[in-house]
């Protein structure tokens, strides 16, 4: 019982974003952010801004992440909901207005094709359900777009092939929004251990949440409001009888018509700081296998949600990624702070351990170090809620290279989906990055190809 407890507390999405939206709500402190309007070299010198999917989370980084920017102007944004597409546009207009700085009228779209064949915006920040984020990436992509885009990646590899060939083709810069590649105590983790701080890598636990603890809805079919589009929200995805409970975040991430859940949605995030940093050591040949827990039957939500997968590499790097529930059960106990997702390295001198709100390590000097930074009154460290997006604009505008790029998503997310075949499979599977498939296991390797459905095929 206590670990339920624990597990509630770690893993709650709604605190987080709780936090993103008071980081926004700190805006009252313009001023120390955006300077005064004589700071501002012009319209022409910022970068323009598109938003495709502004729910919760995407509201949530755009208030965070882009509104605050001076060297940032917000002038469309596009749902399938008119509501969400509506009131964000207002917001915005509205801020620009308090504050008197010099902007466009924000623009509202339910269509992103009509969004991207703006010759006026210069990138997009998309955070749509899972299943659009590729396939809307390419489009962007296509128009000319740089793209920050929401994790995880994608449910199909050849999609993802598809998107690398766009970005090249369009000289379109990319962005993985996985947040943690900008917080100074993981790019102190990240120097210290490429730099044989803790030895040679033998071996990487990893653990994120597995679900969120809501009920499993079942869904009765009513008519769709007339102010959503629920065959477009539902693009390339089956089309599936309409109830308010598909439409939630909850099912985008729990249903498997639409992502293969937690184990890419929230593992994206410990997963990508492996990749960061041992990316030479984890872009070969891998196999993995596991057990797991699905969602109870007869719901909506049938994803996995809880699991415990072993990978082992060509070059002898053994992984252990599970979700949190099981990682309560020993993994975490060399911690100090059971936070509910993270990405510990074990090196031939000893360890570090990364997550969102802390690190540690076993040799005195070096945890010293990772402890250095300020922390909030529950002992978490600090971090700055616009710190991704002012990093994006700066790739986008050629400032720097680009710091999460989509050869390294690729390989996080693809670690998620062997994950899931193995679990799904019941037998060890294969992953042969150069062939980009399951290796001798034909069945196993259609389960990283998903077909889109018309006209929402590229």
């Amino acid at each position: 019982m206590k670990d339920e407890k624990v597990v509630k507390a770690l893993i709650s999405r709604r605190n987080f974003v709780q936090r993103s939206v008071q980081g926004a709500i700190g805006l009252a402190a313009l001023p120390t952010i955006l300077g005064s309007c004589s700071n501002w070299k012009g319209a022409n010198d910022r970068v323009v801004v598109g938003h495709i999917g502004v729910g919760s989370r995407g509201t949530d980084e755009l208030m965070s992440y882009f509104l605050p920017l001076r060297e940032a102007m917000n002038i469309a944004v596009c749902d399938t909901f008119k509501d969400r597409r509506e009131t964000t546009a207002n917001r915005i207009n509205q801020f620009y207005k308090e504050n008197n700085f010099p902007t466009r009228h924000c623009s509202t779209y339910r269509d992103m094709d009509e969004m991207l064949q703006r010759k006026d915006i210069d990138v997009v920040h998309i955070t749509t359900p899972d299943h659009w984020h590729v396939l809307a990436a390419i489009k962007a992509a296509r128009a000319g777009k740089h793209i920050m885009l929401a994790k995880p990646l994608g449910l199909s590899y050849p999609q993802n092939l598809m998107l690398a060939k766009e970005l090249k083709a369009n000289n379109v810069k990319f962005h993985y929004g996985t947040q943690q590649r900008t917080v100074e105590h993981m790019k102190l983790g990240y120097d210290l251990i490429r730099d044989g701080a803790i030895g040679e890598i033998g071996r990487v636990d990893i653990w994120a949440p597995g679900k969120n603890d809501v009920p499993v809805p079942v869904c009765n079919e009513v008519p769709i409001p007339p102010d959503f589009d629920f065959e477009r929200w539902s693009g390339p995805a089956p089309l599936r009888p309409y109830c308010p409970d598909r439409v939630t975040n909850n099912s985008s991430w729990f249903n498997n018509d639409y992502s293969i859940g937690f184990l890419a949605g929230w593992g994206a995030h410990p997963l990508d700081i492996l990749v960061w940093i041992l990316k030479d050591k984890v872009n070969n040949s891998y196999s993995c296998q596991g057990r797991g827990e699905y969602w109870p039957a007869g719901g909506l939500y049938n994803n996995i949600l809880s699991w415990d997968v072993n990978c082992k590499y060509q070059n002898g790097l053994e992984l252990h990624f599970v979700s949190t529930d099981v990682a309560l059960k020993g993994m975490l106990d060399h911690r100090t702070r059971k936070d509910g997702d993270g990405t510990t390295f074990y090196g031939t001198k000893g360890w570090i351990s990364l997550s969102r709100s802390s690190a540690q390590s076993d040799i005195p000097e070096i945890n010293q170090k990772l402890n250095n930074f300020p922390k909030h009154e529950n002992g978490g460290i600090k971090g700055e809620n616009n710190t991704m997006g002012r990093r994006f604009l700066a790739v986008a505008r050629g400032k720097e290279p680009e710091l999460c790029p989509l050869d390294e998503a690729m390989i996080s997310d693809t670690i998620s989906h062997m994950g899931d075949i193995a679990i799904r499979t019941g037998r060890k599977v294969t992953w042969d990055p150069k062939a980009g498939e399951v290796i001798g296991d034909p069945d196993a390797n259609k389960l990283y190809i998903r077909d889109m459905r018309s006209p929402y095929i590229m």
